[in-house]
């Protein structure tokens, strides 16, 4: 998998996130250092499974898509005599 490139905005966004669910969840502060750590640490431990379930997903629609293409053909075919 490609490495994860965040902005700089939503990396900080979800830093804040995961800083504010620690504490909400756990009672446990935790600082900006130790919140980017568990968001690298994520990103690298379920990160792959979430893309593949992605491509699994954009493979899907457009057999989908393909389909209703190939109907559409279909549907155009003029009779041909024998």
């Amino acid at each position: 998998m490609p490495k994860l490139d965040l902005s700089i905005k939503d990396q900080a966004a979800l830093v804040e996130r995961i800083k504010e669910y620690v504490l909400n969840e756990f009672e446990i502060e935790v600082g900006r250092f130790e919140a980017e750590g568990m968001l690298e640490f994520f990103a690298k431990a379920i990160g792959n499974r979430f893309y593949n379930r992605g491509l699994h997903d954009a493979q899907s629609v457009i057999v989908g898509q393909i389909d209703a293409i190939n109907d559409a053909i279909y549907q155009l075919e003029q009779p041909v005599e024998a």
